[in-house]
């Protein structure tokens, strides 16, 4: 059952032309077209010409967005001996080892947004694919979370560290922090992301590499944006 848009949606989508906006532009109007109660997240998603079937063609990375997301993430740790007691001192909202493997498997508990864990915790963690996987919660050693740098890892991921990955339709979504941000802000948190996954850009990659890409709020419409700058830069 398909439902119709609201009226709210509605009219604010009458406000968005069917043009490519520049992205300062964008956040500005993603920002002024807001229509629920609650503090949405901006989102954007970059439509790229990979095929990420292939491995040498899959696009995936971090950025630590320089204004964060607006809420601090749950940070789960893996860890033994002396890195469960970094972890506790360092901020981790969980902390644990074997027991919270378990824990996991039984319960099927996936109450944080991010989990770390030391090299050594590895042989455990690999049974939590089927639970992890799925949530793009596994950690990983590319993506810095599967390290003995536990306070580091930490810090990072709660001062705003967001992880892309291109989807298995060739699209990234990643969050760009909170539509009550100063548009300023918004603007340069977006354009940290995109430049990451430009620098992303894999080597088996040929033609236009953004193909295309739109900004939205979690509930609202989205605002097509002009990709000709973000293609220039991989040229």
């Amino acid at each position: 059952m398909s439902h119709k848009p609201g009226k709210k949606y509605e009219a604010a989508a009458k406000q968005v032309e069917t043009k490519p906006y520049q992205l300062a532009e964008a956040v500005t109007l993603v920002q002024k077209i807001k229509f629920t109660k609650f503090d949405e997240t901006v989102e954007v998603h970059l439509r790229l010409g990979v095929d990420p079937k292939h491995a040498d063609q899959m696009v995936r990375g971090t950025v630590v967005l320089p204004n964060g997301l607006g809420k601090s993430k749950r940070v789960l740790v893996i860890a033994s001996g002396d890195k469960v007691r970094e972890a506790q001192e360092s901020g981790a909202d969980f902390v644990g080892g074997d027991e919270i493997v378990t824990k996991i498997q039984n319960e099927n508990w996936i109450d944080y947004d991010a989990v770390i864990a030391t090299p050594d915790m590895m042989r455990s963690v690999g049974r939590l694919g089927k639970v992890l996987g799925p949530r793009g919660l596994m950690p990983n050693p590319k993506t810095g979370t599967v390290t003995t740098d536990v306070r580091n890892a930490i810090q990072e991921i709660k001062a705003g560290k967001v992880e892309f990955r291109v989807d298995k339709t060739g699209v990234i979504h990643a969050p760009l922090g909170k539509v009550s941000f100063a548009s300023d802000k918004l603007l340069e948190n977006a354009n940290s992301l995109i430049q990451a996954v430009i620098k992303a850009k894999p080597s088996a990659a040929k033609g236009k590499y953004v193909k295309s890409a739109t900004l939205c709020s979690t509930m609202g419409p989205g605002v097509q944006l002009d990709v000709t700058a973000f293609n220039a830069k991989t040229a």
